[in-house]
């Protein structure tokens, strides 16, 4: 082969390594970040992978309260927040919350979203829920998740809340995600729109 060939194809062959080298932490990204906090875009918990569907942050008022992620079950990519699949939503705060403050607002939210007879089916388990609830500093966690069979609100990889239904499930991601959410804007930011 003409050395001319030779050096013109070993020219394409460095270009292409360079260009695959400039494009590789883009492709290879493991997390997203919002606001500093990284949110992985895959994870494994109680033997069920998720997927990130969307992240962003919520804002109240002229504060950033914290920055979220939701995912589903591997391979569902279509959002269906509120149908009875593998879910999970990721929470971390940028502010000090008490924990009786976490109960009073899912309690005020789940009355303003379900009609008073799906409330009151739920008010056991609602209360069970609201009374797992603990302070939390800035950094800290929140995980709520359905894997199908229970319902699960850890802080910092701790469980403090297992149990419920599917419909328990769908009322409290509904907090974020349904139809009356606590902020437009960020469950289209969690569920991919923005």
């Amino acid at each position: 082969m003409p050395t001319c060939l030779l050096g013109a194809r070993r020219a394409v062959q460095i270009l292409l390594l360079l260009s695959g080298l400039l494009l590789m932490p883009w492709a290879m990204a493991s997390s997203v970040t919002e606001k500093g906090e990284a949110f992985e875009r895959t994870v494994e918990e109680h033997g069920q992978r998720y997927s990130l569907i969307g992240s962003g942050v919520f804002r109240y008022m002229i504060w950033t309260a914290y920055a979220g992620a939701y995912y589903q079950a591997a391979g569902k990519t279509q959002p269906q927040p509120l149908d009875d699949l593998p879910r999970r939503l990721e929470l971390a705060y940028f502010h000090a919350i008490d924990a009786p403050d976490f109960a009073e607002a899912t309690t005020e939210s789940l009355k303003k979203s379900l009609t008073a007879y799906e409330y009151s089916q739920l008010e056991a388990d609602i209360n069970a829920f609201n009374r797992s609830y603990q302070d939390v500093e800035p950094q800290d966690r929140y995980v709520l998740s359905w894997d199908g069979d229970a319902l699960r609100l850890a802080l910092n990889g701790e469980t403090l809340f297992e149990g419920g239904n599917a419909e328990l499930a769908s009322a409290m991601f509904g907090i974020w995600l349904g139809e009356r959410p606590l902020n437009d804007d960020f469950r289209d930011a969690l569920l991919g729109k923005n």
